[in-house]
């Protein structure tokens, strides 16, 4: 990709992918526990388990699907065809979730859950690889600025106005959810082009498992050599960004799936509450993505993420000080208490942004152009990896000391990220003459 072919507008169309996929995760994972406990009456340790679903997908599909995506040629390209068969039926068992509860049936609600889960894992990675696609290596952290601020968008619009939506009936964030994210993805597959390179011209008369099996076995072939780079190179710089990456998952994994019923059940707040001083996070991130994403392209991305590390460390040390030393009165948005979560919540939010958006690019720029799925398909391997961790791990410390536990398990990863990130060496953008960004990598 050259930069006279980049345009920032693409980006921002692009991120209407993320802006859907961050709605129904932001709406799952605020609600979706919420029901297993109350309605199903299970433990926080089965409940944690559950959440993993997707990341189990994930784990197991992400990277095969991202390095299946850079081997596919079609007429509309190598990543649009995954958007196309994912995406609808994603939304289709999105939107089932709320009716399975309602027969009050275990089975038939996580048969629902589970086929949501993974057809949002056909086509997550290829959706995030697209990025990459169409932006050179000097632009991709600002790139992924954008992508991340249209994804925190979507999470902010899941959390203030789902809760809105939840207080008239439960099942309108679902509804609604399903349909925007159906709908924004279609709108990156309508126009956003892929680089002519990756379509295929006229038509190709070819078997489909006969496809499928060419096109899998060298995605086979390129996913060994990913892993390869990770755990054989002798330069461990990818094997360092990939465990940070891991660790600092884990932590905010566990808010993510327990916060709504950490508010719930040890603040004594509404769980529409403890979504909405979610959503505070999420605006935060959201406001600093794209000035994130600057500041990685312009002090470079390992310093810029080690401060946003240590920000994050500093506001969840001083939110669990809060939530063991005082109770809100009300769920009301103007309690103190309340005010006062979403206040660190904010700066939180600026922290995690500044960690969020300049990882990815990262990772891909260890690579070659060829391999950008494949690569993105590892940050997910350790990401979802992380998040097939968290809920459990984090469930049995809330089931055997209680909810106090949250933050501080939270702290600890984050922690364990930030030291960590001292080891990576490469990935990053380096100034050459003429005050020009060029990324330099080393070899082994």
């Amino acid at each position: 990709m050259n930069m006279k072919d980049f345009k920032y507008s693409r980006i921002f169309i692009l991120g209407f992918g993320f802006f859907g996929i961050s709605i129904i995760w932001a709406l799952y994972n605020a609600y979706v526990p919420i029901f297993l406990q109350d309605t199903f009456n299970l433990s926080k340790t089965v409940t944690g388990f559950i959440m993993t679903i997707d990341n189990l997908f994930a784990v197991i599909l992400l990277p095969f699907l991202g390095a299946l995506s850079d081997m596919t040629r079609t007429r509309l390209g190598r990543r649009k065809p995954y958007i196309l068969l994912g995406a609808p039926l994603a939304a289709l068992m999105f939107a089932l979730i709320p009716v399975a509860r309602e027969y009050e049936n275990l089975a038939l609600f996580m048969g629902t859950i589970i086929l949501m889960n993974f057809f949002m894992a056909l086509f997550r990675s290829p959706v995030i690889a697209f990025m990459p696609d169409i932006t050179p290596s000097e632009k991709r952290s600002q790139a992924n600025g954008i992508i991340n601020f249209m994804g925190g968008l979507g999470a902010l619009f899941a959390y203030f106005g789902g809760k809105m939506l939840y207080d008239i009936n439960y099942v309108l964030p679902f509804y609604v959810g399903a349909a925007i994210m159906l709908l924004a993805n279609l709108f990156v597959v309508l126009f956003v082009p892929e680089p002519g390179r990756y379509r295929k011209a006229g038509e190709v008369r070819v078997k489909l498992s006969q496809l499928l099996k060419e096109t899998s076995r060298k995605s086979s072939g390129e996913l060994k050599e990913n892993l390869k780079d990770v755990f054989a190179s002798r330069e461990k710089s990818l094997l360092a960004i990939l465990l940070a990456i891991f660790f600092w998952f884990i932590a905010f994994n566990s808010l993510e799936t327990f916060f709504t019923s950490y508010a719930k059940y040890h603040l004594g707040i509404e769980e529409s509450t403890g979504a909405f001083m979610l959503g505070v996070f999420s605006l935060s991130f959201m406001i600093f993505a794209i000035p994130a994403g600057f500041l990685g392209g312009r002090v470079g991305r390992k310093r810029t993420i080690t401060i946003g590390l240590l920000v994050v460390v500093a506001i969840m040390l001083a939110a669990y000080q809060v939530g063991e030393t005082s109770k809100p009165a009300s769920s009301s948005l103007g309690d103190p208490v309340v005010m006062t979560f979403m206040g660190l919540f904010f700066v939180g939010g600026i922290g995690w942004a500044m960690v969020n958006v300049n990882s990815l690019p990262m990772v891909v720029d260890m690579t070659t152009e060829e391999k950008l799925g494949g690569y993105t398909g590892l940050y997910y391997f350790f990401s979802q990896a992380a998040n097939l961790v968290a809920p459990p791990l984090s469930g049995a410390f809330i089931d055997v000391a209680g909810y106090k536990t949250l933050l501080l398990f939270a702290t600890v990863f984050f922690v364990l990220a930030l030291v960590t990130m001292q080891f990576v060496r490469r990935g990053d953008i380096v100034k050459s003459k003429g005050d020009v960004y060029d990324y330099v990598p080393e070899m082994d």
